[in-house]
């Protein structure tokens, strides 16, 4: 039987990965709460059937057999090494060069006519994906779908190709100008891998 979102979202609260407080996103928008995902896949066996489940929903979307999976660096490493195991392919990752472009590095090659699926931990904004899709597409790859554990958006995040989520929350974003906690003077953290800044 699928996971379900209350599974899902009960995964996080057990593991301490639902966050409350004041927090500055990747996308720059500041939120009063936030994912760690982190938390979550620390523990393999949990990693291992969120990466299975996450195949299985994004099955019925396409109509080929991937021939890699590829996530952003960082939050997208475990995820997408799962959701690769569940599939049967290689793994690749992108990460950010020093001017804070999306790249494929470390040696990595992805041959004219692959196809992949992006993978993600959480999506807000989809805009990390949409990178990920860009770098794939010049390099001559057909992005077949996209999918994450999280969805934070509340399902309207366009990435441009079809995508899945174990969970989809709509959870309240604000830019910095308008933002009520930083209006009440609470300190925005990033709880993530990249420091405030």
């Amino acid at each position: 039987m699928p996971i379900t979102s209350e599974e899902t979202l009960a995964i996080f609260q057990d593991t301490g990965a639902y966050l409350h407080g004041h927090f500055l996103l990747t996308s720059g928008l500041h939120s009063p709460e936030y994912l760690q995902c982190a938390l979550v896949l620390q523990h393999p066996t949990i990693a291992e059937r969120l990466g299975r489940e996450l195949a299985n929903s994004l099955r019925p979307m396409i109509h080929e057999a991937p021939s890699l999976i590829v996530a952003p660096a960082m939050g997208g490493l475990i995820i997408g090494h799962e959701v690769a195991r569940a599939f049967g392919v290689p793994f690749v990752f992108t990460e950010r060069d020093a001017t804070r472009d999306m790249q494929l590095r470390r040696g990595f090659a992805i041959p004219p006519g692959s196809k992949a699926i992006v993978i993600e931990d959480v999506i807000t904004t989809g805009g990390s994906t949409r990178e990920v899709i860009d770098v794939l597409t010049k390099l001559g790859c057909t992005t077949l779908a996209a999918g994450s554990i999280m969805d934070r958006s509340g399902g309207v995040a366009d990435v441009g190709v079809s995508r899945a989520a174990l969970a989809t929350l709509s959870v309240q974003t604000f830019n910095a100008d308008n933002c009520p906690m930083c209006a009440q003077g609470t300190p925005a953290v990033k709880p993530g891998s990249r420091p405030l800044g």
